[in-house]
């Protein structure tokens, strides 16, 4: 169960949801992450059995919606996932019905590449042909969230 400082609010049972690309973070970061959110008495869900298979499981998506903070994590190889993509659709969706903050965290990439769609971000959206329109939006949704939120001045 969610810490004693978790908002009351029945419906989020979690402190934080971790969004991760499993192959570029799972055994790194985010496992240190998710210790140190725990160690904390930070009641974080990681998702331990899926590592960037093609369909997401409908508890998983309870997860996302019972939790208090979203914390995604982006990567080198984030955007060519489309479990990714999809995870993080449902993320701003909650982030929207539910009022779920969404907090970014740029683990070994520039943030201008997620903002502006350029690198590694770029090549995998204009590639990505299963991308549905959802999440298609999602990448919108958020390269507006980080400008506002998250400048980054590229020059």
């Amino acid at each position: 169960m969610a810490s004693s400082s978790s908002p009351t609010t029945p419906y989020l049972k979690l402190d934080v949801f971790l969004s991760f690309r499993g192959t570029d973070t799972r055994n790194s970061f985010t496992s240190h992450l998710y210790h140190a959110l725990q160690r904390n008495q930070i009641d974080a869900y990681i998702d331990n059995k899926l590592d960037g298979g093609e369909k997401i499981e409908p508890a998983l998506l309870e997860r996302i919606e019972e939790s208090f903070i979203s914390l995604v994590i982006f990567s080198e190889n984030y955007a060519d996932s489309t479990f990714c993509l999809r995870e993080l659709s449902k993320i701003l969706e909650c982030m929207e019905t539910k009022q779920q903050m969404v907090l970014p965290v740029f683990y070994r990439l520039d943030p201008s590449h997620v903002q502006n769609l350029t690198g590694s971000y770029g090549d995998a959206l204009c590639k990505n042909k299963s991308m549905d329109c959802q999440s298609i939006f999602a990448v919108c949704l958020l390269i507006s969230l980080l400008h506002l939120n998250f400048p980054v001045d590229v020059k």
